[in-house]
């Protein structure tokens, strides 16, 4: 079953520019989730980071519903007296009868409720069936059965056609979940998804398209300058590097100059993530470095929570050992520095066989003495709760990335979310992403993505896939993805192996790359973030709601459906001046080394020609189409005196007409390979 593209849903200028915006005064919006400040996955930033945008639309009538936890009180809450009388009187009521509403405002509103997938689906379902004046949308940002059957080792996507739903929820039972999730996307004015490749998928599980694709975005912070962000990556990769030099004491045998931190992170689904894909293609490449004998070290972190009790005791002594040392070297270079000073004073040279004595020598020793090391480095940070069984490390004792002298690739398994009040790895997450140097996110089942999204919008390249949200969303506006760091890699049209050959072919030309075109690439990466700027994919979101309203209230709002013009688009180009990659040179030059600085004005490169970074950004914004907001849609309100038309309200009503097929991914890997 093919794949369909739409750009009405998927593209940036399928938006809506309002000739005569709605008059939302007499308009409140609900938006209902488990996760309003209580953070359990990905809807939990959606909610947070979008709260501004749609706070700037709605004013104080916008509001959110969740559950009510100590912990979400304390922390991410700031408890207020009602601001209307009608919503003081509706909560009163609600405390006093039980939680059920009574009607408390004078003039009746235009209410929008919002609801974020099967957990809150049951409050759209009650709506409907109570026949509550309320316009309602429903998102859900990964199908349950969808996540159940991808983890159950299924070839989903080609046989999305031929699955009997009812069975498949039936023995996972799940079947109650589904059924709620089902009857909400139905019961629903406007049901939406998160990404075209999810709308595919809740088609034929939930036996209704959706009406509109709602990607997710971020707050995207811009640099005054360009090398800022360059900078943030230097301070954080400085803090990593503390960690490693704990972790692999007695093995540092590596030189950290030339070594490249992967990670891939979130929740532990160790197939439905790719963590296998990963694994596998982490042994290939540690093969490929050491055979061609190169000098660059690998260093992956796997960032996914799991059961364990407490930290390991090999690792917290490693960074025990680091600080000794550090301790040791410092007092060291105090007496001497003390020494040096007072010969300084009397005018002669010191004699460097006296700056030290025995004291410092034998101090010295003690310290290297215990840094001697029997066992290899632990691959593991914490004590594991079901150690044989854990699919990460069964998996890396079948391929031998053991943390070994000979390999080139080192794998540190961190099962706990990151923090920095951690006596291990004392970084929050954002600063962890800034100084790695590459996100591996081989996804199967991945709805969108915001693991590579904040990758691009803090500089950092990333692999993602044709099954994700966020590849298929960076592919169809990118022309060339790669040279702007985001890799896609193919998990559709090719088989497993094929897939995992593929990832080692970006992996290994990534490890080839010199750091001067590992920092181009970067700022390549960095200059996509507005593609994922909330003040842009926000309008999404704003489409939707004007579309439940103009349903649920036909009288007083109207919505006229455009198709998109196919030859309108949003699109970045390929760059006007692309880092030249190892596998496409035509020869390496001699200039680049390791210790080259910034690139700002850098020497020349392969063609004789210098790099320029804000010329070259320059150029490619020139280059860029930018978002030409086309009036596909017009709306009114009953105060602005006219009408011009409704909207199907029936479940399959769309904005989308089926295009192009989605293209494997494949030429970017064989253009790598």
């Amino acid at each position: 079953m093919p794949l369909n593209r739409t750009l009405s849903m998927s593209s940036l200028p399928g938006l809506e520019d309002w000739e005569d915006e709605f008059d939302l005064e007499n308009a409140v919006l609900f938006e209902v989730a488990w996760e309003v400040a209580n953070k359990v996955g990905g809807i939990y930033t959606v909610l947070q980071t979008k709260a501004k945008v749609t706070g700037d639309e709605w004013g104080d009538n916008y509001y959110l519903v969740g559950p009510y936890t100590e912990q979400g009180v304390r922390t991410q809450v700031e408890l207020l007296e009602p601001p209307t009388p009608a919503l003081k009187r509706t909560l009163d009521s609600m405390n006093s009868k039980g939680c059920k509403f009574l009607a408390q405002s004078e003039e009746k509103p235009h209410v929008v409720a919002h609801f974020h997938e099967w957990l809150a689906g049951i409050g759209l379902c009650l709506c409907r069936a109570r026949r509550l004046p309320v316009a309602t949308i429903f998102t859900t940002h990964a199908t349950l059965l969808g996540r159940y059957l991808c983890a159950g080792a299924v070839d989903f996507y080609n046989n999305l056609e031929n699955f009997n739903v009812d069975k498949e929820a039936g023995e996972r039972q799940i079947y109650h979940r589904y059924c709620m999730e089902r009857a909400a996307a139905h019961c629903a004015h406007v049901f939406t998804t998160v990404s075209q490749i999810t709308a595919i998928e809740a088609q034929h599980l939930l036996k209704r398209k959706p009406d509109i694709v709602t990607p997710n975005g971020l707050n995207v912070k811009k640099f005054s300058a360009m090398h800022e962000f360059q900078n943030l990556h230097a301070q954080s990769k400085a803090r990593i590097q503390e960690f490693v030099r704990g972790h692999f004491y007695g093995h540092l045998d590596f030189n950290l100059d030339k070594t490249l931190y992967f990670f891939i992170a979130g929740r532990y689904e160790f197939s439905n993530k790719g963590a296998d894909v990963f694994l596998e293609a982490l042994a290939r490449l540690n093969y490929l470095l050491r055979v061609n004998g190169s000098e660059q070290t690998v260093v992956a972190f796997f960032i996914m929570p799991a059961r364990t009790n407490n930290f390991n005791v090999e690792t917290l002594k490693g960074q025990a050992v680091r600080k000794q040392l550090w301790d040791t070297a410092n007092t060291v270079k105090e007496k001497f520095g003390r020494k040096l000073y007072e010969s300084l004073l009397v005018g002669s040279l010191p004699d460097m066989n006296k700056m030290l004595d025995k004291e410092d020598f034998t101090m010295m020793k003690r310290a290297i003495f215990a840094t001697q090391r029997q066992s290899f480095p632990p691959v593991c940070t914490h004590n594991m709760l079901d150690d044989s069984s854990d699919p990460i490390l069964t998996t890396i004792r079948r391929i031998g990335l053991f943390n070994s002298s000979a390999d080139r690739v080192k794998v540190i398994f961190h099962p706990e979310f990151l923090s920095s009040t951690s006596p291990l790895l004392p970084v929050d997450y954002e600063e962890f992403v800034r100084g790695c140097h590459l996100g591996v996110f081989p996804s199967y089942y991945e709805p969108w993505g915001y693991t590579p999204a904040e990758c691009t919008v803090m500089g950092i390249p990333s692999v993602s896939t044709n099954l994700s949200g966020f590849g298929c969303f960076m592919e169809e506006h990118i022309a060339d993805p790669s040279a702007y760091g985001i890799y896609i890699l193919d998990r559709r049209f090719r088989s497993l192996d094929d897939s995992c050959s593929q990832l080692t072919s970006f992996l290994y030309s990534f490890c080839q790359q010199s750091r001067r075109q590992r920092i181009i690439q970067r700022n390549r990466t960095e200059r996509l973030s507005d593609l994922l700027d909330w003040k842009y994919l926000g309008r999404y979101y704003m489409s939707a709601r004007h579309m439940a309203l103009a349903k649920a209230f036909p009288e007083h709002f109207t919505y006229e459906p455009h198709e998109a013009d196919a030859t309108q688009g949003y699109r970045y180009p390929r760059p006007a001046s692309v880092p030249p990659s190892p596998s496409l040179s035509r020869h390496s030059s001699p200039h680049q080394s390791e210790d080259e600085e910034e690139p700002r004005d850098g020497p020349p490169d392969e063609d004789g020609e210098r790099y320029d970074e804000d010329e070259e950004a320059a150029k490619d914004r020139r280059n860029i189409r930018a978002p030409e907001w086309p009036r596909r849609a017009s709306c009114t309100s009953s105060t602005s005196g006219s009408k011009r038309g409704s909207v199907d309200t029936g479940p399959s009503s769309s904005l989308s007409t089926p295009s192009e097929p989605l293209s494997p991914a494949s030429s970017l890997g064989e253009e790598r390979n």
